[in-house]
């Protein structure tokens, strides 16, 4: 009985994960992201159309984890030094855009006819955008690195830092709930709170560099580490009454200011997809179609509002501030949209009894409208902007100090980035940093990246074969990209890091020039046919310059053994 039940879970699996495969390719034609098709994989798979689903217990566990990558990944990407660089224009838009949002929002339920508390509660729901996918569109029109790409990374780290407060304050009124909860069970979720942040400072302040390097050693070692720390602070979160989310997104938090952060980000992107499938289908199995036709209305106004009102003010603030027209314009387009976390928290205020599921149906149908609209906008963002303009002159001002005072914060930008920091990749880094270039050095040996570093090097630690790693780099702002990978076999696989590192750059659209390693004439002749624009001969190339300098005199004057200063002279 147990083993058919067993197969029957599979064969349901099997079914939802060629469903998600089938939507998806719909959705990438239609240039969509993963989570309208996943979102629409749910609703299809549900009791009002296919009713594939009905292992809800499984499934659930599944959407748990999914949650718990998640935020264990947003975690990893609450970079406050970029806050505190940008300083007052992503605190100040951050912080404007969320008030803005959620003071209108409220006003907005409340006058189509929604109870006081169902309207906070979409209200706050309203102010969240995805960061997982403005990151993903930024990163492919190759903008991450732009001024204005800054800036909305900025004040959406300011979004996710209001998440974190919600889930305090959301798990702190789960227990003031319960009737015979107390002020004092209250005050205890607030003190557990404050507890687990204490506790993750003193692991950023004294464990996490040398655990984490150490479990660099091994890749395979740091992804699990990586996955198990997120489970493990996430049900420590759910056991004091903190929730899963918050205990997830903590985990990340704690490893953010680790040098490894990016390499452990890449690595998980592709398991954090495939649970949050699940978490997507349970939630459109959860929808009810037949309730959704009275809620096209209030979800229309409540997304033109999003569509509209968000990059308005982001626009007005950022114009205040003294930034040009066109930087608020292509900034503020990020935020006309609501994502993953506005669904993580109406869910649970659904769990708490807060909210009813119309609700969370409504926030839903208003998340895949502006995600729907906000990525064709965020895409076609120039040519809009362009449209545009004319009507836009009233946010332009005549004083631009914000745009000038704002540098791009060091080391997230480079003229050169290496690849491989073995002593010829870290002798190329030398020598083109005495030549007044910023170097940017990329290892998977925790030694290399140790020993670059000492040397006063910006270096990440990262594998440079991993596309979704090399999308995070500063690509927009160097002009080469050169690997010094050793050579470990004696013709070009196609697995070569050296091949990957190539068709990897030319999709990613890197508009630099590429330079590789090799040892043999056979080797270099196949990466210059996969679009390597210069090839180094390490062996070759340091003869035909010793052999330059033996022959720029050939009568050298002798050169006294007991003599090391003239012999450096000869070769000065």
């Amino acid at each position: 009985m147990t083993e058919a039940i067993s197969e029957y879970i599979f064969y349901e699996i099997a079914a939802l994960l060629v469903l998600a495969a089938s939507v998806g390719f719909i959705g990438l034609l239609l240039r969509q992201p993963l989570i309208v098709s996943f979102i629409a994989v749910g609703i299809l798979a549900g009791p009002s159309a296919l009713n594939i689903v009905h292992s809800d217990e499984h499934i659930n566990l599944l959407a748990k984890l999914g949650i718990a990558v998640l935020l264990f990944l947003v975690g990893l990407k609450l970079d406050l030094k970029l806050v505190r660089t940008l300083g007052a224009v992503a605190l100040m838009t951050g912080l404007g855009q969320v008030a803005f949002t959620a003071l209108f929002g409220l006003l907005i339920g409340l006058g189509l006819g929604f109870s006081l508390g169902t309207s906070l509660y979409i209200a706050v729901a309203l102010t969240f955008s995805s960061t997982i996918i403005i990151v993903k569109l930024l990163s492919d029109k190759r903008e991450i690195d732009s001024l204005h790409g800054r800036i909305a990374l900025g004040f959406l780290i300011v979004q996710d830092l209001v998440v974190v407060l919600s889930m305090i304050v959301l798990s702190a009124l789960g227990v003031g709930a319960a009737a015979d909860a107390a002020l004092a069970d209250v005050l205890l979720v607030f003190g557990y709170g404050a507890l687990m942040l204490v506790a993750v400072g003193l692991f950023i302040r004294y464990l996490a560099n040398p655990l984490v390097e150490r479990l660099s050693r091994s890749p395979e070692l740091l992804v699990s580490f990586a996955i198990g720390w997120a489970a493990l602070l996430a049900a420590v979160g759910h056991y004091l009454g903190l929730g899963k989310e918050l205990g997830g997104l903590l985990a990340g938090v704690s490893l953010a200011s680790t040098p490894f952060r990016e390499a452990i980000a890449a690595r998980l992107a592709s398991l954090r997809d495939f649970l949050l499938l699940f978490f997507f289908i349970s939630l459109g199995v959860s929808l009810d179609l037949s309730g959704l036709g009275t809620s096209i209305l209030p979800a229309l106004v409540f997304a033109l509002f999003i569509l509209f009102g968000n990059p308005l003010i982001v626009l007005a603030i950022m114009s205040a501030m003294g930034y040009k027209k066109r930087t608020g314009f292509l900034a503020g387009l990020t935020v006309a949209q609501i994502g993953e976390f506005s669904l993580i928290f109406m869910t649970m205020g659904v769990a708490l009894g807060h909210v009813t599921d119309e609700a969370l149906g409504l926030v839903t149908l208003i998340s895949l409208m502006t995600i729907a609209a906000c990525t064709y906008m965020v895409t076609y963002s120039h040519q809009l902007y362009g449209r545009l303009e004319s009507l836009l002159a009233v946010f332009e001002r005549k004083s631009l100090k914000g745009e000038e005072d704002t540098h791009p914060p060091h080391g997230d930008s480079c003229d050169i980035i290496v690849f491989g920091l073995g002593r010829y990749g870290l002798a190329i880094a030398q020598e083109v940093r005495l030549q007044g270039r910023r170097v940017l050095g990329v290892d998977f040996n925790p030694t290399a990246i140790r020993h670059a570093r000492a040397q006063g090097f910006d270096v990440i630690y990262g594998d440079a074969t991993d596309p979704e790693f090399l999308a995070h780099l500063p690509l927009g702002s160097a002009s080469w990209a050169v690997s010094a990978v050793p050579e470990h076999n004696t013709g070009l696989t196609h697995d070569d890091p050296r091949r990957s590192l190539i068709r990897s750059l030319q999709d990613l659209h890197f508009g630099g020039c590429i330079a590789v390693a090799a040892y043999n004439d056979d080797v270099a002749a196949e990466l210059r046919d996969a679009g390597a624009n210069l090839v180094l001969m390490p062996f070759r190339d340091a003869a035909a310059q010793a052999a330059t300098l033996v022959v720029t005199d050939a009568s050298p004057p002798p050169v006294d053994a007991a003599d090391p200063e003239g012999q450096r002279e000869l070769f000065s």
